[in-house]
Formats: C-alpha cells, structure tokens, sequence
C-alpha cells in the first residue's frame, strides 16, 4: 500500500496578525507602540533624513498619526516629523519589530526573504516616481537611547 503524498498548504505570512495583535495589547495597556521599520525595503515610503543605518523607528499611537491602516499588505497612515506632515507606508515585510517604548516588551521578526522576493519582482513592472525628496528641513531629532526589544513567548 502507498503512503499518500501530504503537500504542506501554504499559509499567509503570521507578521500582519502579530503586528495587529501587538499593536492592540500594547495600546491597551497604555503604552506607546513603536514600529522598527527596514526604511531600505521596496516601496517603504518614510521621510528622508530621520532613517539610520537604514532603520527608522515609527512612533503609531493614536495620538501620534493619523488615518492609521494595518492590513496584510502594509500598514500605512499620516504623521508628523519636524512640523511638517507625511503619509508613511510600510510593506508588511518591511517591519522589524513591534514593542513599547516605555519597557520594551513586543517582538522582533526575522528577515523573510519570500516577502523581499516578490516585492522585487513586482517592483520590476513599476516606474519609480521621481517627486525628489519631500521638503522641510532641520535635523531630526536625536533619539534618547536604542530600544531593547524582547522576545514575547
């Protein structure tokens, strides 16, 4: 008798239910929830000059943004860096990682490669568009210190 052969179905990436799921429980809790974002992936779009060593760290609590969309695309929505307003979108494969600010607690992801394939692909059909850098000028602020991130179980 032949063993049938099992093909493992394939599932959505989990990341967009984590980030939703984190971002719930830490709003919940009162605390602030921050996005470390890879500012260097296909079809981020986040204000130029306040990225660092191609990360940038996204402050999304409902009194820092705007219009604020988390689906399993992206997350995107409108915000404020130096006065001047942006709308920010972030591929889901782009998110690094989700935690409060005030203690740390969240989660880190790991690269997922498949995400960073097809978005090159698809990025090999579209024309970039060339607006040039966003205006408004000064220094970003310095950050008061590097978050540490843990690992929630």
């Amino acid at each position: 008798m032949k063993c049938a052969s099992f093909k493992e179905p394939l599932m959505n990436s989990s990341r967009p239910y984590l980030v939703r799921a984190l971002y719930e429980w830490i709003v919940d809790n009162d605390c602030t929830p921050h996005m470390l974002v890879n500012a260097e992936f296909p079809k981020v779009q986040v204000p130029d000059g306040f990225a660092s060593d191609g990360q940038i760290v996204l402050n999304i609590s409902p009194s820092a943004v705007r219009s604020l969309h988390m689906d399993n695309e992206a997350v995107s929505f409108e915000g404020r860096f130096g006065g001047v307003a942006h709308s920010l979108y972030v591929p889901v494969g782009a998110i690094l990682g989700i935690y409060a600010r005030e203690n740390g607690q969240g989660m880190v992801f790991e690269l997922e490669s498949s995400m960073m394939d097809d978005d090159e692909q698809e990025d090999d059909d579209v024309q970039p568009d060339d607006d040039g850098p966003p205006e408004g000028g000064g220094q970003p602020p310095r950050p008061t210190g590097r978050p540490s991130l843990k690992v929630v179980k």
